[in-house]
C-alpha cells in the first residue's frame, strides 16, 4: 500500500472513531436529560428538571372536559414544571417505591433527538435539542397508559 493511501486510511479511521465516540456521548447525554426530567419529580429535585428542560419547553397532553366530554389540548410550561418538581412529591407518596423509568431513544440526527419515556402510569414522547453543547428537552407530548382517565 502506498504511503499516501495508508495516510488517508489512518485519517479516515481517526475521524470515524471520533464520530463514534461523540455519538456515544450524545446518546448518554440524551438519556440523562430524559432521566433528569422524570427523576426531578420522583425525587423532588427541581434542579434536575432545570438541567433537563430548555427554558422554553412546553409539555402537552389531551384532556377530557368532564361536563362536555370533549377533548382538548392542555399545555404546561417550564415555570409550572419547575414548581411541580419542587412540590408534587414532597411526601414521597406520589410514585411507587421503585418507579418505572425506561428511556427509548427513537432517533438522533445531528442536534435533534426523539425519545420515548415509559414512566409509571404514563408515556412521554420528547423532542430534545443540542444547543451550545447541551442536550435539553423542548417538547413533551404525554398521555396516561389508561387514556380513559384523561
Amino acid at each position: 500500500m502506498k504511503p499516501s493511501v495508508l495516510l488517508l486510511v489512518c485519517i479516515f479511521s481517526a475521524f470515524a472513531f471520533l464520530a463514534q465516540a461523540q455519538n456515544r456521548q450524545d446518546t448518554l447525554d440524551i438519556r440523562r436529560a430524559a432521566l433528569d426530567y422524570i427523576e426531578s419529580q420522583h425525587e423532588t429535585k427541581p434542579e434536575l428538571f432545570e438541567r433537563a428542560a430548555h427554558p422554553r419547553m412546553v409539555k402537552r397532553t389531551f384532556w377530557t372536559d368532564k361536563k362536555t366530554q370533549k377533548q382538548y389540548l392542555r399545555e404546561t410550561f417550564t415555570d409550572a414544571m419547575i414548581l411541580l418538581a419542587e412540590t408534587y412529591n414532597q411526601d414521597g407518596d406520589k410514585f411507587p417505591e421503585n418507579p418505572q423509568k425506561e428511556v427509548i431513544i427513537l432517533d438522533i440526527f445531528d442536534k435533534t433527538a426523539s425519545v420515548k419515556l415509559i414512566a409509571d402510569d404514563w408515556i412521554d414522547y420528547m423532542h430534545i435539542v443540542k444547543l451550545n453543547d447541551k442536550w435539553q428537552i423542548v417538547n413533551v407530548l404525554w398521555q396516561l397508559k389508561d387514556s380513559s382517565k384523561q
